[in-house]
């Protein structure tokens, strides 16, 4: 296939900015509901750029979120746009026991399915915390009725990440098993280098993003998966007092600057959801 015809797929992470992993240390789940929520407003920005350009994506939503916000998850479904699950409240899988896990996973899609009428089959850990230590994750998700994940990032951070699994769409358990779709990386000087998103998009210049996505579309002929969050568009949230200095850059840089250049990557490149991708044979 023509590099030029080739669909990248489109995710949001819909969570809100005191739910960052980041921010676990500074704002307890039990003060979730008295922050200033933002996140309805930010996805419907969301839901008006994708509508101008003309192109669908996946939305992995918090079961916590979808539980204040329905008529916001229900506009995501009307829109055409995929949903797909982040979990509940947004637990790292390496901070819950397999019970704790396969409850989670099993609350956050009966939430999904039951406020959009849509069936979900598609999961992302929250800060991609599935790797080698709980591949054993892969297995519940399948069991509960999922059928793709999101949740392996084959880098190196110190947060998350399995530099060596595949870079593409691979089966970890065999075909009849979950398909497992990691985020975009660019693979330079013997290193995999982030390139689908994040704080990543935000800290490079964008001709870079578009060099490292345009690089996987012509030199490996594959779609990338690209990853944002409602709250990267939204320069004017609130700011979280004593946060260290690399937690508030990353979180903080160029937040200005995101809206134009997803705006950019709707113009300079192909986008459809993941289901359409990844689960369609065309």
């Amino acid at each position: 296939m023509p590099a030029t015809q080739i669909r990248n797929a489109m995710t949001i992470d819909v969570e809100d900015y005191f739910q960052v992993s980041a921010f676990d240390a500074h704002i307890a789940r039990s003060r979730w509901s008295q922050m200033d929520c933002r996140v309805e407003a930010n996805v419907d920005r969301i839901l008006r750029l994708m509508e101008e350009a003309g192109i669908k994506g996946t939305f992995f939503t918090l079961g916590w979120i979808a539980e204040r916000y329905p008529g916001m998850v229900k506009r995501i479904a009307a829109n055409g746009h995929e949903l797909a699950s982040h979990g509940y409240a947004h637990h790292r899988a390496t901070e819950l026991s397999a019970g704790e896990f396969l409850q989670d996973i099993r609350r956050s899609k009966a939430l999904l399915e039951d406020i959009s009428g849509q069936k979900v089959l598609g999961y992302r850990a929250p800060s991609f915390s599935i790797g080698k230590k709980n591949l054993w994750a892969l297995d519940m998700l399948y069991d509960a009725g999922y059928r793709y994940s999101s949740s392996i990032y084959p880098i190196q951070h110190d947060h998350y990440g399995m530099p060596d699994a595949p870079r593409f769409a691979f089966y970890p358990n065999g075909r009849n098993g979950l398909l497992e779709l990691p985020i975009t990386t660019v693979r330079l000087m013997q290193r995999n280098l982030p390139s689908g998103g994040g704080g990543y998009f935000r800290l490079l210049p964008y001709a870079v993003s578009r060099w490292l996505l345009q690089r996987v579309n012509t030199e490996d002929r594959q779609p990338g998966i690209f990853y944002f969050h409602p709250w990267e568009i939204d320069p004017g949230q609130p700011r979280v007092p004593g946060l260290c200095i690399k937690t508030r850059f990353r979180h903080y840089v160029n937040l200005h600057r995101t809206e134009a250049r997803i705006k950019a990557l709707t113009r300079d490149f192909r986008w459809d959801r993941m289901d359409n991708i990844f689960l369609v044979k065309n």
